[in-house]
């Protein structure tokens, strides 16, 4: 029995679904599910009853899982204190986001980061994604929370997190205001604020597959790129604009944010990590382990 086999099982026990934990632990369900007959040969007992449509603890499996999280938990801990002493890096971590990212995900992991390094020096750098990747190639910047590229650099890794969900921003006095969510008929006909595609990708593809799996086509009133020039055009009445979910904590004065019926089936925009490969900075794999571990709790709200 070892650690890694520990650290599987208590991800498969609280998921109790292979292809939900291999995700999480970034490892193929084939993988995973050797790692935990290895550990059940090992103990000599059988931790879990594995049927074709569920998986459940034994009741030895259940008593198991609540040791070894106390064990996770005392070897993460001791690990870290004894990584923090030998730290002798640079103490300053350098973070490019992404407006949404910077608003919705990025103040939950740093409040998570500087419990653990209270010391850090940590940057913050908001752009967006074509402007964010030359400076990770370039050594600016350490990790990017970003759009992901088409085309990645084979120096880089890239992590996905989470599709942000959009709503559709409105002028404070439209029509639309008092609905409790809106479909594609329901602004299928408006004037649309939204960026170009050569600057901000999925953003533009986002509008265009919305009004595409509605029938119709975006009558484009302003190409903006900015998301509060975006905000400040709607306020304006020229247009409304599908915009991440993140954007409601903005305080953006005539404008109203609009639920989407789920019935309309996107898959919201792309949000990742990336770094370069073999990056041993501490700070760095630290926060990407911190991303990992808390991934549910971070992105619950995007």
């Amino acid at each position: 029995m070892d650690i890694n086999q520990l650290r599987c099982f208590v991800v498969l026990g609280d998921e109790l679904h292979f292809g939900r934990a291999a995700r999480k632990l970034e490892m193929m369900p084939a993988s995973l599910s050797r790692f935990i007959r290895l550990l059940e040969d090992d103990l000599g007992i059988r931790l879990l009853n594995r049927s074709t449509r569920n998986v459940s603890l034994t009741p030895e499996g259940a008593a198991f899982l609540n040791e070894a999280k106390t064990v996770l938990a005392d070897f993460d801990g001791l690990r870290l204190r004894f990584l923090k002493n030998r730290l002798t890096q640079k103490r300053t971590l350098r973070i490019g986001a992404i407006d949404s990212a910077a608003r919705g995900l990025l103040p939950k992991l740093i409040n998570l980061f500087v419990r653990q390094f209270p010391e850090a020096d940590i940057h913050i750098t908001e752009d967006k994604s074509h402007t964010l990747i030359p400076r990770l190639l370039s050594g600016w910047l350490d990790v990017v929370l970003i759009r992901p590229p088409e085309q990645v650099d084979a120096m880089l890794t890239t992590r996905f997190i989470a599709n942000e969900t959009c709503v559709l921003a409105v002028p404070a006095h439209h029509r639309l205001v008092n609905y409790s969510e809106v479909t594609i008929r329901d602004f299928c006909h408006e004037p649309v604020i939204m960026p170009e595609r050569r600057t901000r990708p999925h953003s533009h593809d986002l509008t265009m597959n919305v009004f595409k799996a509605g029938g119709c086509t975006p009558v484009i009133a302003q190409y903006a790129e900015e998301k509060q020039t975006i905000l400040s055009f709607v306020a304006a009445g020229l247009g409304i604009a599908l915009v991440p979910s993140s954007y409601k904590n903005m305080n953006a004065d005539g404008v109203k944010y609009l639920t989407l019926s789920p019935a309309i089936d996107i898959e919201g925009l792309p949000l990742s990590a990336m770094w370069h490969q073999g990056n041993n900075n501490l700070y760095v794999r630290a926060l990407l382990d911190m991303l990992a571990d808390n991934l549910d709790a971070l992105t619950r709200d995007l």
